[in-house]
């Protein structure tokens, strides 16, 4: 029971700590997550090289490995943006003119005088969209200085998250050894097979999310092609990777298709594409993928699924959200182990015991 209670007074004191300081400890999360995933890459280097090379750069070339695949993930939306936007000047004033026309009807027969007259906006838009650079560059700026604090958060993550996840992946082997040796010897075999089996547990979460990616890539890119939309292909893998951020990457696939159909078909085909794809996606990544691949891998329940990443977003936001699987996939383990010890313990077999005698 002192065992219990100690390990219980851990848990609880680093769920304040992460529930306390979870701006600033957000960049640190992102890149031991990153680190625990690339640390695998960096030790299979190493054998295939037999250490010929230094650790330096090995752990360099890993690194640079992965931010240019976060990199490829930004750059799908280049082909997007560069087809878009002179779309955008040439269809946006039709759509308004569209909508006024759509709209005022229907406010007719409502009952209500109103018209709704849309020549002001339209007028604003498109001289925003036609301006030149030095037109937009003095707003951003001042909008940048309003806002000064979320641009430096960001350049904070931009800066701080490379170079966190360096000293990670170089001293990775040395940190685990030191937190190791913080165990007390007596535990030291529970904590080992309590580790490896998380490792295990770990291991099958990011396998099944990744499957779920690619699943979900292809659906989207088929589905949206299936249109007759000309970037589904962008849009489609763009979405289908960004869904490992739950929520943000549907949101930004959404908003993206919709926009590209408006601005293609400028017709309602683009709200029947985006709620059919999107509708038809959203139900099969959280209700068969997800639950499926991710959740039965790990041991999860489809509602613990659902609870763990409402919970963690709840505590601590956008981090609690990148961290709800995994957190809840460790934290099944040592509940698995609780109940084991508890059917195991006196308190359990001399109740039973009891129980038996006195219906005897």
């Amino acid at each position: 029971m002192s065992r219990l209670a100690a390990w219980l007074g851990v848990a609880l004191a680093a769920v304040l700590v992460f529930w306390l300081l979870a701006p600033v400890l957000a960049p640190f999360v992102i890149a031991a997550v990153m680190a625990y995933v690339l640390h695998p890459l960096v030790l299979r280097l190493e054998s295939l090289t037999q250490t010929r090379l230094p650790r330096v750069l090995l752990v360099l070339l890993v690194e640079a490995l992965a931010i240019l695949a976060l990199l490829g993930l930004f750059l799908l939306l280049v082909p997007i943006l560069i087809r878009e936007w002179p779309l955008l000047q040439q269809q946006l004033p039709l759509l308004l003119d569209r909508l006024g026309d759509a709209i005022n009807p229907l406010l007719s027969q409502l009952g209500l005088n109103v018209s709704l007259d849309l020549r002001d906006l339209k007028t604003q838009l498109v001289a925003y969209l036609s301006a030149n650079r030095e037109d937009w560059w003095a707003p951003l700026m001042s909008s940048l200085k309003l806002g000064g604090s979320a641009a430096l958060a960001l350049m904070g993550y931009v800066v701080l998250v490379p170079v966190v996840l360096f000293y990670l992946l170089h001293d990775w082997m040395r940190l685990v050894s030191i937190v190791t040796e913080l165990v007390p010897p007596a535990w030291r075999g529970t904590f080992d097979s309590f580790m490896l089996e998380s490792h295990s547990v770990l291991g099958e979460y990011l396998r099944g999310q990744l499957l779920v990616m690619l699943a979900l890539s292809v659906f989207y890119a088929v589905g949206l092609g299936l249109f007759g939309l000309d970037l589904a292909l962008p849009i489609g893998v763009f979405t289908g990777l960004a869904v490992f951020v739950p929520y943000l990457g549907f949101g930004l696939g959404l908003v993206l298709a919709l926009l590209a159909g408006l601005l293609q078909f400028a017709s309602a085909q683009a709200l029947v594409m985006v709620a059919v794809v999107f509708g038809l996606g959203q139900l099969i990544e959280s209700f068969v993928l997800t639950p499926r691949l991710v959740g039965e891998r790990i041991g999860l329940h489809p509602l613990a699924v659902i609870l763990a990443l409402m919970a963690f977003g709840h505590l601590l936001g956008f981090v609690g959200v990148l961290m709800a699987l995994p957190a809840s996939a460790v934290l099944l383990v040592g509940l698995r182990r609780l109940r084991l010890q508890y059917l195991q313990s006196d308190l359990y077999q001399k109740s039973g015991a009891e129980q038996g005698r006195d219906k005897g």
